[in-house]
């Protein structure tokens, strides 16, 4: 089988590729490999994937049009996975026009890609960040999603919406991911997790938002993957008890669906920093500022639907995961305590 996966080249996209190509698919991978962090870093992951016989790369912005259509003329895609897109909250207050060219020019690209090359399964990465300023805890996706609060999560509620037209239009089975702070080795560099380790490690001083008062759903990377993996050949069906007079949001009379993916339990953000400490053996040096524009305080993601379609269920804690990156870290950078 042959399966597209957008952001081949970022956190992700990475280890789903690997876990793929280990389970012997074909996969096609593009990447923009963009300049938002670390190129070396993403050009690294893809050394990893060519090593693989069974893995394509191809460096293909999905904004341009042309590029992709060629792609899919070229192969036979049955399964698109689509993780390419600008991420971010924070840049989204400062680059905003990056979102719009990355997150709905390009992902129209893609869904029109899936119209006219007749893909099976279309699965996407969505955010928790649609959650905006829903203060129902945990975060369920039978909640209304209608108030974001950055830029970034306005495009992928922007997704979501496109996808179920293209559900409801030409009968293609969407699944639309929303993310809950995913981490592990290999990750993104913008990400607090990253930024905070590489700043314990060389001594400088970390910013805590909020005070320390935050809580946060964070997600091993393992955990995400195996979700999606799950996820493969379930492509959702019509529900035929969706009520139009009472909708559920996260499902449709479409072959449409909606999930979350988290870890479906929240850490403080201090003891998290605690946990960093512990695996690195080193006191973190702490400012108190704040909340950020664009953030919010607390994500706690329900993931009751998704265990009860496939048995979904995280297996790893936040302890092991932290001790998994920090290992990963220390030997990619040459760090010692």
């Amino acid at each position: 089988m042959n399966i597209l996966v957008t952001g081949a080249a970022g956190f992700i996209g990475f280890h789903l590729s690997k876990r793929l190509l280990a389970q012997n698919y074909h996969v096609i991978g593009i990447d923009n490999l963009n300049e938002y962090y670390d190129v070396l870093l993403k050009k690294e992951r893809l050394k990893l994937l060519d090593e693989h016989p069974n893995f394509e790369f191809y460096k293909i912005d999905l904004a341009e049009e042309e590029s992709l259509k060629t792609l899919f003329q070229n192969h036979s895609i049955e399964i698109v996975i689509n993780l390419a897109a600008q991420a971010g909250v924070r840049y989204s207050l400062t680059n905003p026009h990056s979102y719009i060219h990355s997150n709905l020019l390009g992902y129209t690209n893609i869904l029109e890609a899936c119209r006219h090359y007749h893909v099976k399964h279309l699965i996407y990465a969505s955010s928790s960040s649609v959650y905006g300023a829903n203060s129902n805890i945990p975060f369920s996706t039978s909640d209304s999603v209608d108030h974001p609060v950055s830029l970034y999560a306005a495009t992928k509620k922007a997704n979501e919406l496109m996808a179920h037209t293209y559900s409801h239009l030409y009968n293609i089975p969407t699944t639309g991911l929303r993310f809950f702070t995913v981490y592990g080795p290999w990750g993104r560099p913008d990400m607090a997790y990253y930024t905070f380790t590489k700043d314990i490690f060389e001594g400088n001083t970390i910013k805590v938002f909020n005070n320390g008062d935050m809580r946060r759903d964070f997600t091993f990377i393992d955990d995400i993957v195996e979700g999606i993996i799950q996820l493969l050949d379930h492509p959702p069906e019509y529900n035929h008890d969706w009520d139009k007079k009472n909708p559920d949001p996260s499902s449709s009379y479409a072959p449409y669906k909606i999930y979350n993916i988290g870890n479906n339990n929240p850490v403080k953000l201090m003891d998290f920093i605690q946990i960093l400490e512990k695996h690195i053996g080193k006191t973190a040096k702490v400012e108190f500022l704040p909340m950020q524009p664009g953030d919010v305080k607390e994500t706690y993601a329900d993931i009751s639907d998704l265990h009860q379609d496939i048995g979904f269920y995280p297996r790893t804690s936040i302890e092991a995961g932290l001790g998994q990156f920090v290992n990963w870290f220390k030997q990619y950078y040459q760090k010692e305590k």
